[in-house]
């Protein structure tokens, strides 16, 4: 790109060519914008990016306000803007905003905006035809023939998040549609019938060409972790939701050997087993053509697939538990599964029948465990070993570029290669994991083993290792290669009046040499008059029927428009089996996520389109969802959304008070964060009015730092809250002491 920084009063009218003349003037807005042409700037030095952390509060329009300078500069150097989201809402909203961009391109020419997600959410065209010839049968078959006729039409064929109706998945097995979906990396690239009109390509052709592309952290992430950005690095980033940094880090930069990660391997090398039908395309398939070309190449597939088959098999979870393994790996799973049962029962939070997962520290592990190790280590570099021989076989068949490699077959053998980088990383990893077990640890990471379990039922088992902090490899891989980065959020630290210390520390700015632009804007909203908090003090926890007679009263006092935030499934599912038909009598529909077969992105449309509707749910809910107006009025949370007694969490405590001389200032800085982010969900709008509720007693004054300094606070027991909600929402009060929920006796209300 060109060396070009917006000017600012090219800046101002591209924002009001964006708003819209008639827009009333928002001065915030205004300086938000100018203040984000920081990130534009021409760098001074390497891995020195122009960085930028602003802050802005709700109602500000920082989506407008950065995509103003940014619109800019793509157009005028001629680069491309990565513009990150973590939640799916936020990057549906940023595509409909970016509708109001003018439109410069010529006919035939790439469209300015283009979404990226990852390869996983968009339709496989081999996979569905695959389908279509028998590889589905019974209701599969009938998904698949629905999914062919949506193919006709779509415009872009995300599966997930896109056009394709959110509940039709529902209606069919579980992960039936993730079967067309190119999750396990089998992509043949150009060796595929389908390569010209496939939507994943055509999705990453358009971002090289674009001038602004809507991802989202984890792609941005994984592209510059694992180096496979087509057309070069993003230049200049915007990251919004940037509190959400060190969270999509840390799923990022994990590392999980564990029984399903283990097969899917095998399966990615070995293909179809058994005499299986379908999708999969083993290695060999996917490169049969240089098999037959290059014999050290043949050779290299061959060992890998040997050496793969000692990896877990199907029924392999069966196996393990019945203490039958199979090969190394398998016995490497059942010396952790043993370990976690035997530590975890010693624990005072660890009742092994609960049927939650469990976990324990990797520290002072026993014999068998560590011997298990060194044998599943050698598996894994015997595959290792030829899978590296084989991406450099294939390298030098892309520098001696033979007579038949053409365009596809050259497409086809890169996009081998970036495969094979991907698994050998995998490798590298897993084995370094080991070596751990037995080893000393690195003060870097943190590791642990877990059995996995859902509802009692084991599912997965394995070792893990996360980075203590996230935000360094997230500063090394995709910071350092920015030229200019805008970090944004209305909750960037947190609370207000929080230092920015916080907020570099989980952004990756902490990491970085060169100086930190900062700005903050605050919300233009009268939260005084506009909203209210309640603390309830007498819902006692634990007490499912109190829990659920709480929030049936203060759903019936709003007359809907209830979002209820959860920090448990369990929870959430118990009351709505509580309250659903009574709020159903008194016609006051009640969704919720976990309960009804529906997308998150759908139940919330639904919720935005009846104001009398109430929807329950959990972290998903409490970022990212914008429903400005009547249909929310009313914000309930069951608690204060403590984090979980994980070994991670607990060493990353134990960190943070090593070096902050001890207190909860790593737990207050997050669960701030938390309650933060569920009340920016109440108030959208310079006109809307609505209440916050918490159910918990428990509630630390000293967390109360996380809301706005002018909205009021009462601590008061539940039959006034339900007269405060019926009151400041303009409905009929006198509700105190009505109904009774299933199984409640009218004196818990």
């Amino acid at each position: 790109p060109r060396p070009y920084t917006p000017a600012p009063d090219d800046i101002e009218a591209r924002l009001a060519a964006l708003t819209g003349l008639s827009a009333e003037p928002r001065p915030g807005q205004r300086a938000y914008a100018l203040s984000a042409a920081t990130a534009f700037s021409p760098r001074r030095e390497r891995d020195r990016p122009n960085l930028l952390l602003a802050e802005a509060g709700t109602g500000i329009g920082k989506t407008l306000g950065y995509l103003a300078p940014a619109s800019l500069w793509a157009e005028q150097a001629g680069g491309t803007v990565w513009v990150s989201t973590f939640t799916k809402a936020l990057q549906r909203q940023l595509d409909a905003e970016t509708k109001r961009l003018p439109d410069t391109a010529e006919p035939g020419v790439a469209p300015r905006v283009v979404v990226r997600k990852g390869r996983e959410n968009y339709l496989c065209l081999l996979n569905l035809e695959d389908a279509l010839q028998g590889g589905f049968t019974g209701r599969a078959a009938v998904l698949a023939h629905l999914v062919a006729r949506w193919a006709a039409y779509t415009r872009d064929g995300d599966m997930v998040g896109g056009d394709l109706p959110g509940w039709l998945p529902t209606l069919f097995r579980r992960n039936g549609s993730t079967a067309l979906t190119d999750r396990r990396g089998e992509c043949v690239y150009a060796g595929c019938p389908h390569y010209r009109k496939c939507f994943i390509e055509r999705s990453v052709r358009g971002g090289s060409q674009a001038d602004i592309v809507i991802a989202n952290h984890a792609l941005v992430m994984i592209n510059a972790a694992r180096g496979r950005d087509e057309g070069g690095a993003p230049t200049r980033l915007i990251l919004d939701e940037a509190h959400h940094i060190f969270d999509a880090a840390d799923s990022t930069f994990a590392v999980a050997l564990t029984g399903q990660e283990t097969i899917e391997l095998r399966r990615w090398v070995i293909g179809p087993e058994g005499g299986s039908r379908g999708r999969r395309r083993g290695l060999a398939a996917r490169l049969a053509d240089v098999a037959s070309y290059d014999a050290e190449g043949a050779a290299a597939i061959a060992h890998a697939r040997d050496a793969a088959g000692l990896l877990p098999a199907d029924e392999w979870l069966k196996r393990v538990v019945q203490d039958e393994p199979f090969g190394p790996v398998e016995a490497l799973l059942g010396a952790v599964r043993a370990h976690v049962f035997a530590r975890a029962e010693d624990g005072k939070a660890a009742d092994a029948d609960a049927g939650y997962g469990l976990e324990a520290e990797l520290a002072e592990p026993d014999g068998a465990l560590v011997e298990a190790a060194t044998d599943a280590a050698a598996a894994l570099d015997s595959l290792l070993k030829p899978l590296n021989r084989l991406g450099k076989r294939l390298e030098a068949i892309l520098a001696d570029a033979p007579d038949w490699m053409d365009g596809p077959a050259r497409a086809r053998i890169e996009g081998a290669i970036g495969s094979l980088q991907w698994r050998t990383d995998l490798l590298s990893g897993w084995i370094a994991l080991l070596a751990r077990v037995g080893g000393p640890g690195n003060p870097d990471f943190v590791d642990w083993l877990a059995v996995d379990r859902f509802e009692g039922r084991e599912y997965d088992m394995g070792l893990h290792r996360h980075w203590l902090d996230p935000t360094r490899p997230f500063a090394e891989t995709v910071l350092k290669q920015a030229h200019g980065a805008l970090l944004t959020s209305a909750t960037l630290r947190g609370s207000v009046g929080e230092g920015w210390a916080q907020a570099e520390a989980r952004t990756g700015a902490a990491h970085l040499e060169g100086p930190v632009q900062r700005f903050e804007a605050a919300s233009p909203f009268d939260y005084g008059r506009q909203a209210e908090i309640l603390i309830v003090t007498d819902v006692k926890r634990g007490d499912i029927a109190a829990l659920s007679a709480a929030y049936a009263r203060l759903i019936e006092a709003s007359q809907g428009g209830a979002l209820g935030l959860f920090t448990a499934i369990r929870r959430l599912r118990a009351v709505h089996a509580r309250i659903a038909d009574r709020l159903a009598r008194a016609s006051l529909p009640l969704y919720a996520q976990h309960v009804d077969p529906i997308d998150t992105g759908t139940l919330v449309d639904i919720f935005r389109d009846d104001m009398r509707a109430s929807l329950l749910g959990t972290d998903a809910l409490r970022d990212g969802v914008d429903v400005p107006g009547h249909s929310l009025r009313l914000l309930i949370m069951e608690g204060v959304p403590w984090s979980k007694p994980t070994v991670l969490h607990a060493a990353r405590k134990l960190a943070a008070k090593a070096e902050d001389g001890g207190g909860n200032a790593y737990d207050d800085a997050i669960i701030r964060a938390r309650l933060a982010q569920a009340f920016g969900r109440l108030i959208r709008r310079a006109d809307d009015k609505g209440v916050f509720v918490i159910l918990s007693s428990a509630m630390p004054s000293r967390l109360l730092g996380a809301f706005p300094p002018d909205v009021p606070i009462r601590r008061i027991p539940l039959d006034e809250a339900v007269i405060r909600v019926s009151e400041r929402l303009g409905f009929a009060s006198g509700l105190v002491h009505q109904g009774s929920v299933q199984n409640s006796p009218v004196s818990e209300f």
